[in-house]
């Protein structure tokens, strides 16, 4: 089992918590790793670029000048890539798919390689439950600076409507449900905050 640090209200370090070798006592494996982030990434981008080909420009088909006598390289349309205001060789679609598959099986490995990465990384502390009075962002910010925290990902069992409001306007800080936390948020933030019931439902969908 491994041993992750439980700290209490003013971020010391109350005890040690047990957590799962079979998610956060894994070996890194960064190939698989880079596969999953980039995979979710591209997975995410939509193909919202819109370029014209040569017969979608607005042209005139004249030939701009004579085939011989000019001295001039040989030109039928005023559409041609080569020109400027001419057609795209290869446009860009919106149709254009980025998309990369992933399965679930290494999707889910690659997720307990990064917590068992950042585990042995002492990035990641336990707390018995994140809740806030009142959704105001002073109170989150407040009780994060007690803890010690700026830049953190916090996993928690649920998501109610006082901790997203507190928390949706602080820049590095971001909330999500043990099911939503993804690969990408994971290595973004420096430190990873999970709750206790977060830690058996991650071991639950990840085990």
């Amino acid at each position: 089992m491994a041993d992750l640090k439980l700290l209490n209200d003013q971020g010391q370090v109350a005890a040690t918590v047990s957590a799962p070798d079979t998610v956060f006592g894994r070996e890194f494996n960064e190939a698989l790793v880079h596969q999953v982030v980039v995979a979710y990434q591209t997975n995410a981008r939509s193909g919202n670029r819109a370029q014209k080909d040569r017969a979608e420009v607005k042209h005139t088909t004249k030939k701009p000048w004579r085939q011989k006598g000019t001295g001039r390289a040989r030109a039928g349309m005023s559409s041609s890539p080569l020109w400027r205001g001419g057609g795209r060789i290869f446009p860009n679609s919106p149709e254009e798919n980025f998309s990369q598959k992933v399965n679930k099986k290494m999707y889910r490995a690659g997720v307990r390689s990064i917590l068992s990465q950042l585990a042995r990384e002492d990035r990641i502390a336990i707390v018995e439950n994140f809740v806030v009075d009142s959704p105001k962002t002073k109170v989150a910010a407040d009780k994060l600076k007690s803890l010690g925290l700026n830049s953190v990902l916090i996993i928690t069992d649920a998501v109610d409507e006082n901790l997203y409001l507190a928390t949706r306007n602080l820049p590095h800080v971001a909330v999500v449900e043990s099911r939503y936390a993804d690969p990408l948020s994971l290595i973004h933030y420096n430190k990873v905050l999970i709750t206790k019931p977060a830690i058996a439902q991650l071991e639950e969908m990840l085990g």
